[in-house]
């Protein structure tokens, strides 16, 4: 297959693309870059330069595919304070590329998350399906709507599914949430946590998320929903624990009217209690994590060695 792939020079989008390389697809690349494009074509893919505000190239990318994974978001926009307007982006970008695979029953991938997905309890693939209050009044509703879109497609002839990843994607090189938190604990010299921290998150390999993207264009059903968990759920204190110990700092509890302001900006995020399980997904694909959980990649060095 020839699958068009945004966000491929990306931390996820690089693993994604090698993983497809060594199948035997063709990939074409999204990169908004020289140094992007350099990376691709050194990797072994093709490229279409342009970004996620260029809709019309987009669609022709599209077009021109067997199948197109959608990873591409425009993070430092919403990082920025302007989720609505990186969300609007994305929304306009999925419609054009929706549009170009009409009727041709060709696969489109969507990359979504799981944070927030089912607060308190362990959320699966079948949650999420419906709009309900909770997710119009969070900002991040406006991502889970278009994955409701995405969904949608398979009713025009598109292959469509959703593939929801954790808000950890571990592994040497990682520059998310793992590493901002290694080098807060570091500024502040304590390793913390929100209340008693056993508010869990999920969390899979940055190999086996990029496998799995891969099956879901090749082979998952219309209108699927994936899930990329290789950890459940870890708690925040196992995590800030791990992190203290080869920090040689000490591990304590912010209380969560100080989390905003030691964590900041991710204050808002790390007290969530989101665990989330990929039963449905290993039974559809038989797919089984086997990159190293989180705990296991945090016991190594790459996290702790300065720039």
């Amino acid at each position: 297959m020839r699958i068009f792939v945004t966000g491929a020079s990306g931390w996820i989008g690089s693993a994604t693309v090698s993983d497809l390389l060594e199948a035997g697809h063709e990939v074409v690349g999204l990169a908004r870059s020289e140094e992007s494009a350099q990376r691709l074509q050194a990797a072994g893919a093709m490229v279409h330069r342009g970004d996620l505000d260029e809709p019309d190239g987009l669609a022709k990318a599209a077009t021109g595919s067997d199948g197109v994974i959608h990873l591409a978001f425009q993070h430092e926009v919403a990082f920025g304070g302007d989720f609505p307007a990186a969300a609007a982006a994305d929304r306009r970008a999925v419609e054009a590329m929706g549009a170009a695979l009409a009727g041709s029953d060709r696969p489109l991938v969507l990359a979504s998350g799981l944070l927030g997905l089912a607060t308190g309890r362990v959320a699966t693939e079948k949650d999420g399906l419906v709009p309900g209050a909770e997710i119009r009044a969070n900002p991040a509703g406006l991502r889970a709507a278009t994955g409701l879109f995405v969904l949608s497609l398979r009713g025009v002839g598109v292959r469509s599914s959703v593939l929801r990843l954790p808000p950890t994607v571990h592994g040497d090189g990682d520059n998310g949430f793992m590493a901002t938190f290694v080098a807060i604990a570091r500024e502040r010299g304590v390793s913390g946590y929100v209340g008693d921290g056993t508010n869990r998150w999920p969390a899979v390999h940055r190999s086996d998320a990029a496998r799995l993207a891969r099956l879901a264009v090749e082979a998952a059903p219309a209108g699927s929903v994936l899930h990329a968990v290789g950890d459940d759920g870890v708690s925040f204190r196992e995590i800030a624990e791990a992190m203290g110990r080869h920090l040689d700092v000490p591990t304590a509890s912010v209380s969560a009217a100080d989390a905003a302001e030691h964590f900041a900006p991710l204050g808002h995020f790390v007290g969530m209690d989101s665990p989330a399980s990929a039963a449905i997904t290993r039974e559809l694909f038989g797919w089984e994590p086997t990159g190293p959980s989180l705990i296991e990649d945090l016991e190594e060095d790459h996290y702790y060695r300065r720039a």
